[in-house]
């Protein structure tokens, strides 16, 4: 069963935003934890067309795309805290993955992981993912490390 992909609104960015609390080192993706990504992800202009919630007859998750090229996309995600850690993963992915390809055709999909968030990483090379390199970002009120990854959707078959 794949989940519903939808454009987010602002009553749905107000609960992840202020209701979705994640525990231990995995806090640091709370979105409070930094201000200015907290006015963005609740400004609906910012948001535009680009953030969409992700649905299992309830709200599970959220998935921003920005489009490099017709063919390259770059994406940030969250699933709700209490879905995180128990096998989830993979399926929420891989949805999104199948997604992105059936609704924009888009072949190359990257991301950012924080270094220290191994979990997610596994999960992403699980799915094809390829490390590209580390680099600094600012955020949280300091500098962390982050991974580049990139996946390269298979060609269609010719028919």
């Amino acid at each position: 069963m794949n989940y519903t992909f939808q454009p987010l609104t602002q009553e749905q960015a107000e609960r992840i935003a202020f209701e979705w609390r994640y525990e231990g080192d995995y806090a640091f993706y709370n979105m409070d934890a930094d201000e200015e990504d907290l006015a963005l992800f609740l400004d609906a202009d910012e948001r535009g067309d680009t953030t969409f919630a992700i649905l299992d007859d309830e709200l599970i998750g959220f998935v921003t795309l920005q489009f490099e090229s017709v063919d390259a996309v770059s994406i940030g995600l969250g699933m709700r805290p209490d879905l995180t850690g128990s096998g989830n993963g993979h399926r929420f992915l891989t949805s999104i993955l199948n997604w992105i390809e059936a609704t924009y055709g888009t072949r190359t999909v990257r991301l950012a992981v924080a270094t220290f968030n191994k979990r997610a990483i596994r999960l992403y090379e699980s799915l094809g993912f390829i490390p590209q390199d580390t680099f600094m970002q600012e955020t949280n009120g300091g500098v962390y490390p982050f991974l580049s990854m990139t996946r390269e959707q298979s060609e269609p078959p010719n028919n």
